[in-house]
């Protein structure tokens, strides 16, 4: 996996800039020589990492910014996505697998960015906001 491969963008809060987010990702991925499956996993946690920033972080707000960042680290893909909202407690969302909430049409995002990389954490921005970061081991294990 030679070369620099990372990215960071800026997007506002529209929900079109997903799009923007998953070219540059796909183009990273190919670059990479990600295999097809591992990349529509890693696409679509990132594509609901970005829809839940946009929503529920900023509030759609079209004045505040989602900032992606992706970089290859020691094998491991990266990719921390921020807002610039209130931040948020990922424990207070409802377990999508309950009964009481199987036929709900949200609360799924966390659990498929939680199936598809291999760690997903949260933290706090310092200016406000929440940072998911996530990962992807690429290569073999580490020595």
């Amino acid at each position: 996996m030679p070369g620099d491969h990372r990215f960071h963008l800026d997007l506002g809060s529209r929900f079109e800039n997903i799009e923007l987010a998953q070219i540059v990702l796909k183009d990273t991925l190919d670059e990479l020589g990600v295999e097809e499956d591992v990349r529509h996993g890693i696409d679509l946690a990132v594509r609901e990492a970005v829809a839940n920033a946009i929503k529920h972080g900023n509030g759609q707000d079209p004045g505040k910014q989602v900032h992606v960042d992706l970089l290859l680290e020691d094998g491991d893909l990266v990719i921390r996505i921020a807002d610039e909202g209130v931040g948020f407690d990922p424990s207070s969302v409802p377990d999508p697998l309950d009964p009481e909430n199987i036929l709900r049409s949200n609360g799924r995002g966390i659990l498929f960015m939680r199936k598809f990389m291999d760690d997903v954490q949260y933290s706090l921005r310092p200016g406000g906001g929440t940072v998911v970061t996530m990962s992807k081991r690429l290569a073999g294990p580490k020595s």
